[in-house]
């Protein structure tokens, strides 16, 4: 059995880690809630302007849309979105794998050719794929991620995507559900892949259009793009924290686990060496006698 010193130890180092594991936790609690409550904001707001643009589009040809243009895919980009920090259990791990098997499955040639290109949110994804592809970072984004910083980025894909200097954008990213869920998604971004399909009993047709309907949606096509792309930024925030707070809560609990087993062992460590003290003076004065 171990002894006193050794145990008492232990349960200064495990009672030190509790204390960082459970402020860990309040910490990424807060800052769910307010990454939560942006998500939650953002979410109706491109559902409506997803369900306008079904209904205005379902009349409109929209293979004739720039964003919506099917090219082989000869250059790709694949935007990755992590986290700055570890301690958030398989957050990192299980995006890092996802982009792996996306590439190994769908994009060999294209690396093989040297047009594949990764850009990356998150210093734990950067510093992994840095090693082996072409990477841009906006780490410096993932902490505070605002419609103010992100909207340019999305722009700038948008355009590229328009000059035919990019043929395909995927996002590889965890969609938040609740603070102990999170689904890894890979999805297309660009070329649109579709806008809706006509349904003659709910379609609406008394709309008036200025100056018409094709030029609203070439109009609106840009701004949703842009939505959806800060809101995967958003949505994988969220589930950050929420990975991290759940991540620390197991901590705490084992820890608390733990620190009931060591005070068990420290008591009968204590116990075991006072019987012995006492035995030893009683076989003292045994002798003595």
């Amino acid at each position: 059995m171990a002894n006193l010193k050794e145990v008492r130890n232990r349960i200064a180092s495990v009672e030190s880690t509790r204390k960082i594991t459970s402020a860990m936790k309040l910490v990424s609690a807060s800052k769910l809630r307010r990454f939560q409550s942006a998500i939650l904001k953002v979410r109706p707001y491109s559902e409506k302007l997803n369900e306008v643009l079904q209904t205005l589009s379902s009349a409109v040809n929209t293979d004739s849309l720039v964003y919506a243009a099917k090219r082989e895919p000869e250059h790709v980009v694949l935007v990755v979105l992590a986290s700055n920090k570890g301690l958030c259990g398989g957050f990192n791990s299980a995006v890092i794998k996802k982009t792996e098997s996306l590439i190994a499955e769908k994009y060999e040639q294209q690396l093989q050719k040297g047009n594949l290109q990764l850009i990356t949110f998150g210093k734990r994804v950067t510093d992994y794929f840095s090693r082996k592809y072409t990477v841009q970072s906006f780490d410096e984004l993932t902490e505070n991620p605002t419609a103010e910083n992100i909207y340019p980025i999305a722009e700038r894909l948008l355009n590229d995507f328009a000059e035919e200097k990019i043929d395909k954008i995927e996002l590889v990213y965890n969609q938040f559900k609740n603070s102990a869920n999170q689904i890894l998604v890979a999805e297309q971004f660009l070329p649109i892949e579709t806008l809706g399909t006509r349904d003659e009993d709910n379609f609406v047709t008394d709309y008036i259009f200025e100056p018409n309907q094709k030029s609203i949606i070439e109009t609106m096509v840009p701004k949703i793009l842009k939505l959806q792309f800060y809101k995967a930024i958003l949505d994988s925030a969220a589930s950050e924290h929420g990975a991290r707070m759940t991540a620390m809560h197991k901590a705490t609990d084992n820890a608390t686990e733990l620190l009931a087993d060591l005070r068990l062992m420290y008591n009968k460590a204590r116990q075991a060496a006072i019987t012995n003290e006492i035995v030893e003076i009683v076989s003292g004065a045994a002798a003595m006698d």
